[in-house]
């Protein structure tokens, strides 16, 4: 039976020792105890789904993994190529955007004489990659800086626990992981196909100057004799033209 206060709680002695009020809480809570610890609990991912008698809503790491979004930033993983080996070819461009400054690298330079296509193609590998997990701030520039799609955080799982520092730090066979990724834009994918293309290569737009064969303007030979040079040339105006081998292009509709 509910409990009505009165208006003037100074007048009743229960409101003034909060007794009533203090066995309503108990009585919740007590009855949400014996819920969960007798009822049976829903293992659902997607906590505000669950049903049943128990309400917990906690998830229980490991055996219970929530279900991350797409794009989460994971643990870092260097993508293997189709040979296994790392597809990093140690620009630093990683490690120099990296705001924590926690990527360390050591190049390394193929042999000459190395008969492997990649070898022929590519001049440096990453001899140490070592990545410090506890100093990541998790930005995903390393990811947006890499040309060669080396490094992903796409492992969609977190730093786990560790007992100390040191395994903290990633290095190559830890961070080598997933499966092998080869784009048609690998160089050692085009070495034995790359010929010539039998078009003409034509640009969108044809820079100043590209195929200059004379530059004229329509009063450059009297400009020229009049200021005593006789050279045929003058100073840029608004007609001049230049001419390449696509023909006469008007130099005033590229500049601003």
């Amino acid at each position: 039976m509910a409990f009505n206060a009165s208006q003037d709680p100074r007048t009743d002695i229960r409101e003034r020792m909060y007794i009533p009020e203090l066995l309503r809480g108990l009585a919740i809570t007590t009855r949400h105890f014996f819920r969960n610890m007798f009822g049976t609990r829903d293992p659902n991912p997607e906590v505000q789904d669950r049903t049943g008698m128990n309400l917990m809503t906690t998830v229980e790491y490991p055996e219970e993994k929530p279900i991350y979004p797409e794009g989460y930033r994971g643990l870092h993983r260097l993508v293997p190529r189709d040979d296994g080996k790392p597809r990093c070819v140690a620009c630093y461009m990683c490690a120099t955007i990296c705001p924590a400054q926690c990527i360390y690298i050591e190049a390394g330079e193929y042999e000459t004489t190395d008969a492997d296509s990649e070898s022929v193609v590519i001049e440096k590998y990453p001899t140490q990659f070592v990545i410090d997990e506890l100093r990541c701030i998790v930005c995903g520039l390393c990811v947006d800086a890499c040309p060669k799609d080396a490094i992903r955080m796409d492992t969609y799982m977190h730093t786990p626990s560790e007992y100390n520092r040191q395994n903290f730090v990633y290095d190559i066979p830890k961070l080598l992981k997933g499966p092998p990724v080869s784009h048609p834009s690998d160089p050692w994918n085009k070495r034995d196909s790359s010929s010539e293309p039998h078009h003409v290569h034509k640009e969108a737009h044809t820079r100043i100057g590209e195929g200059l064969v004379e530059l004229k303007t329509p009063h450059s030979v009297g400009a020229g004799h009049a200021s005593g040079h006789g050279h045929g040339k003058a100073l840029p105006s608004h007609g001049q033209t230049v001419v390449t081998q696509q023909g006469p292009i008007q130099v005033t509709k590229f500049l601003k």
